[in-house]
């Protein structure tokens, strides 16, 4: 049986609905009130799925409100819609033409719910996030500071570098009583970090950005980390192989961090002197040490969540 899927539009003030294929269609604001009011409309016209697209957070609000509503969601690529979009003929772009393709996609694509973030995975996130942020603009006023002279100028750089260092300082140390507030994260944190190379932060890293590794094949999170090699083969002609989407930040530190890995294990630094000697690419090497460190990290964190669900049953039992 075909389920009622309800495309929306996400805006930072509206979300238009759209219960495919024919209708009906409604407004609503991006407010509590609003998300209450499209609950209800969803529920009215027995929707089985609420689809929207990832908007960089206007449509989280709704994600977690909706969930509370008893009501299914999933998340999608804007770019793939936009592309399903052309690749229809559908060339003109309202809100509603929108939110009806939206939910065409979402039925042709056969999309799963996307269950949100606990409130303890959304801090870590907002945690990891601001660290990020703060080590930009520590990068950034190093790399200005190399090109000023005047003395005075400098001083007031130097005083800013001192408040982002400590800042720096303070969220790290939030992070790590995050993570030994949660038992699973602490035991994985201890998991992860037996592993020479990876250090903490690296492992909130992991966790803020891949909350669900040790619940997916290592197939499933080398595509979500933007780390399987995508075919490009036609007839004869074999294509090369690149890597791209998925989370391009977990991405980024995990070719850091593989890298440093290969220089304290010997399994790994064993794995990467044999590609270089098959005489391949840089690039390829360092996406192969990271798709590695990923897979190794995915097996060590489906060991812990079993151990957990192993306690869970004996207290139920």
């Amino acid at each position: 049986m075909t389920p009622v899927i309800c495309g929306v539009d996400v805006s930072s003030t509206s979300l238009e609905a759209f219960v495919g294929p024919a209708g009906p269609a409604r407004s609503f604001a991006n407010t509590v009130e609003g998300i209450a009011a499209l609950a209800a409309f969803c529920q009215e016209h027995q929707v089985d799925l609420v689809a929207m697209e990832a908007t960089g957070g206007y449509e989280k609000q709704a994600l977690v409100l909706l969930w509370s509503q008893g009501l299914a969601v999933t998340l999608l690529n804007a770019r793939a819609v936009r592309d399903f979009a052309k690749g229809m003929g559908l060339l003109e772009k309202t809100d509603r033409i929108d939110a009806q393709i939206i939910a065409r996609f979402a039925e042709i694509k056969g999309s799963l719910p996307s269950v949100p973030r606990t409130a303890a995975e959304e801090h870590l996130k907002a945690l990891v996030t601001h660290l990020r942020q703060l080590t930009q603009m520590q990068v950034s006023q190093r790399n200005q500071g190399l090109l000023v002279t005047d003395q005075a100028v400098r001083r007031s750089m130097a005083k800013v570098l001192k408040v982002l260092e400590r800042q720096k300082r303070e969220v790290a140390a939030k992070i790590a009583a995050v993570l030994a507030s949660n038992p699973l994260w602490k035991q994985l944190d201890q998991v992860f970090r037996s592993i020479k190379g990876v250090a903490d932060r690296t492992v909130a890293a992991v966790m803020a950005d891949l909350p669900e590794i040790g619940t997916l094949s290592n197939k499933a999170a080398a595509k979500l980390a933007g780390l399987a090699p995508l075919a490009r083969d036609s007839g004869k002609k074999q294509g090369k192989r690149p890597v791209r989407g998925g989370r391009r930040q977990l991405r980024a530190v995990l070719f850091v961090v593989a890298g440093v890995v290969a220089r304290h294990n010997p399994d790994f630094a064993a794995f990467q002197q044999r590609l270089s000697a098959a005489g391949k690419p840089k690039r390829v090497i360092r996406v192969a040490l990271a798709h590695k460190l990923l897979v190794r990290l995915n097996a060590k964190a489906r060991d812990v969540r079993m151990q957990f669900t192993t306690v869970d049953v004996a207290q139920v039992a």
